[in-house]
């Protein structure tokens, strides 16, 4: 880390809402600054769902696992090097890119403990209080669990 930077953490994954949040957070905490400039040290990091996680609601076949863990695998290259190629359009290039398994809430709680962030940034799905129910929020999850302040960036809702 640069002498002098803060840390902060950010959670990426496929979804418009990470994309929105890694852009508005590039725009407000890093092109005023000139990219590297910024007086934050930004780390990008993607929760890779585990294998038994996600066979556990399609079953347990034994030719299953190498063929899920492979999209898990590839689905995460794809995510981290999205957020690259996006972090160097805006001349951000002191950037640190990590994937950990597991589930996102502790993930990203777990990395900004590691790391000692400053801030932990974290996109909204925007799900109603029911669907945040059955599907859990990583935001509020988060915004209650994690060790740094949290910045959860919501996405504008497009007027019909």
């Amino acid at each position: 880390m640069a002498a002098g930077k803060q840390v902060m953490v950010i959670g990426a994954d496929d979804s418009e809402e990470s994309h929105y949040a890694l852009e508005w957070t590039l725009d407000h905490f890093f092109k005023p600054f000139g990219g590297d400039t910024a007086p934050f040290k930004l780390i990008i990091v993607h929760a890779k769902p585990s294998v038994s996680s996600v066979v556990g609601f399609v079953g347990t076949g034994a030719g299953v696992l190498p063929i899920v863990d492979a999209d898990l695998k590839k689905m995460a290259a794809r995510v981290t090097e999205k957020a690259k190629e996006f972090c160097a359009s805006k001349s951000v290039t002191d950037v640190v890119v990590e994937v950990m398994e597991g589930d996102a809430r502790n993930v990203l709680c777990e990395a900004a403990e590691r790391h000692q962030a400053s801030i932990l940034v974290v996109g909204s799905h925007g799900y109603g209080a029911i669907k945040r129910a059955f599907l859990g929020s990583v935001s509020d999850y988060c915004a209650h669990q994690a060790h740094c302040s949290v910045m959860i960036v919501k996405k504008p809702k497009t007027q019909h």
